[in-house]
């Protein structure tokens, strides 16, 4: 049936392409074929998404004329901000959103998105920072005393240890997939905001402790055998919904026809989505690791080891 599946994959990715006109996400509404394919998201989403590349645009632009020598690092930093952001879009506001009613196979290329195409991108682009530079002078100086605040500096220090993040990320992942939990977010609109900003916060944090703090030796080490752990747990999930003769969720019915899909080869396609292009995002992560761990000169290695 795996194979079965797998050929799903190009109509349905064809059908994504032929996305129609825009309609705001509703997973508590009527739906009929033609809202698979839609366009669009809640008005708060689109709201938060253009208020972070407002505030991120603002920041850079007054971060600009004192950063001469960090130029070239804010220009990367900036380009994987917009690339993160438009994942981010396409997943929140895209037919990925709106189909996901529709398909579990679209739902988990969503799901992809947020946390292996737009999560790691995001946090190289570092938008903590140049967010606050986007705020007004008082907003910027009651933030920054926010972040001095002992409560507030040990409570993201804990959050962004590396275990802590992979258990949070682990938990949410599993979490969700539970059938009760995941069916509940695909009849109501506010459990399922719940659960996407929480596969993004976890992922967020996941990907920073991977990225931002890897340093040194152990550092390094650490962030691979991390990844290589999530792609285990990620796999193993994927592997059971690809194997599975059962139902997962029986809210999809007959939805997956719109496709032309049974119920159970768009569960066993969107196993197949989350074991191995999801599995093979962490694996290209860890070998980028590893090359620039081999890359590194002693002094490199030596300044890694005393930070």
């Amino acid at each position: 049936m795996g194979t079965v599946a797998m050929r799903k994959l190009i109509p349905l990715i064809v059908a994504l392409a032929a996305a129609g006109a825009a309609h705001a996400h509703d997973v508590e509404g009527q739906y009929t074929a033609a809202d698979a394919l839609s366009w669009g998201a809640e008005p708060w989403v689109l709201a938060l998404l253009a208020l972070s590349l407002l505030l991120y645009v603002l920041g850079l632009r007054r971060l600009w004329p004192r950063s001469r020598h960090a130029r070239p690092s804010l220009v990367r930093q900036a380009a994987w901000f917009g690339a993160g952001w438009i994942a981010l879009a396409l997943a929140l506001a895209s037919p990925l959103d709106s189909s996901g009613s529709f398909s579990f196979a679209a739902h988990m290329v969503q799901h992809e998105f947020l946390m292996i195409v737009a999560a790691p991108m995001l946090v190289l682009g570092r938008p903590l920072g140049i967010w606050v530079w986007g705020l007004p002078a008082v907003w910027r100086r009651r933030t920054g005393a926010a972040t001095r605040n002992p409560a507030v500096s040990a409570a993201w220090h804990a959050l962004t240890r590396p275990l802590n993040a992979w258990l949070l990320h682990f938990a949410a992942l599993w979490m969700w997939h539970v059938p009760p939990t995941f069916q509940a977010g695909l009849a109501s609109n506010g459990v399922h905001a719940l659960q996407h900003a929480s596969f993004l916060f976890s992922a967020l944090l996941f990907w920073w402790a991977v990225l931002a703090r890897e340093g040194g030796t152990q550092g390094r080490g650490a962030a691979i055998v991390y990844l290589f752990t999530t792609m285990m747990h990620t796999g193993a999930l994927g592997a059971m919904f690809t194997m599975s003769e059962q139902i997962w969720y029986p809210y999809y019915g007959s939805k997956a026809q719109a496709f032309g899909s049974t119920a159970l080869e768009d569960q066993q396609l969107g196993g197949l989505i989350m074991w191995i292009p999801g599995g093979l995002a962490y694996v290209v992560a860890g070998l980028v690791l590893c090359a620039r761990w081999l890359g590194r000169t002693p002094a490199d290695a030596a300044a890694g080891a005393g930070r």
